[in-house]
C-alpha cells in the first residue's frame, strides 16, 4: 500500500495545536451553563449507548452544513452567541471537526479526551430508553 502524505494521527496533532481543548472536569462544570452548548458528533449508535444530558446531536458528516447559515441544512441552534464544545468518543474526530469549523469562521472548542472518560470523571450520562 502506498504511504499517505499525512497520517490521521498527524492531522489530529496539527488540529489540536491550533484549537481550544477543554478538559473533562472543566466541561462537567459547564454542563448546566446556559451559555454553553455541548455538541455530540458521534454516530447515532454511539449516542444511544449514553450521552451528555442536554447535548445537541450533530453527526460529524453534517456539522459543516448545519453551522453554515447559507446552507439549506443550517440549524438554528448553531446561530446563537454561545460557547460551543464538540465531542466524540476519544477527541480525534472532534479535533478535526473543530479545526475545520474554525477555518469556516465558526468558533468552537472540543472535549480533549472525548466521551471515553466522561462518566469515570463524574460527568452525568443519559441513556435513552430502548424503543420497542
Amino acid at each position: 500500500m502506498k504511504k499517505l502524505k499525512v497520517s490521521a494521527a498527524e492531522m489530529v496533532a496539527d488540529a489540536r495545536a491550533r484549537i481550544e481543548e477543554v478538559e473533562t472536569p472543566d466541561l462537567i462544570a459547564m454542563v448546566d451553563d446556559p451559555n454553553v452548548i455541548i455538541v455530540d458528533i458521534r454516530d447515532i449508535r454511539e449516542r444511544q449507548k449514553g450521552h451528555i444530558p442536554g447535548s445537541v446531536h450533530a453527526p460529524r458528516g453534517m456539522v459543516e452544513f448545519w453551522v453554515d447559515p447559507d446552507s439549506p441544512y443550517f440549524k438554528e441552534v448553531f446561530g446563537q452567541d454561545k460557547k460551543y464544545v464538540l465531542h466524540c468518543a476519544s477527541g480525534w474526530r472532534s479535533a478535526l471537526t473543530v479545526a475545520t469549523l474554525q477555518e469556516m469562521g465558526f468558533d468552537a472548542a472540543h472535549l480533549r479526551e472525548g466521551f471515553s472518560t466522561w462518566e469515570a470523571q463524574g460527568g452525568p450520562v443519559e441513556v435513552p430508553a430502548p424503543k420497542g
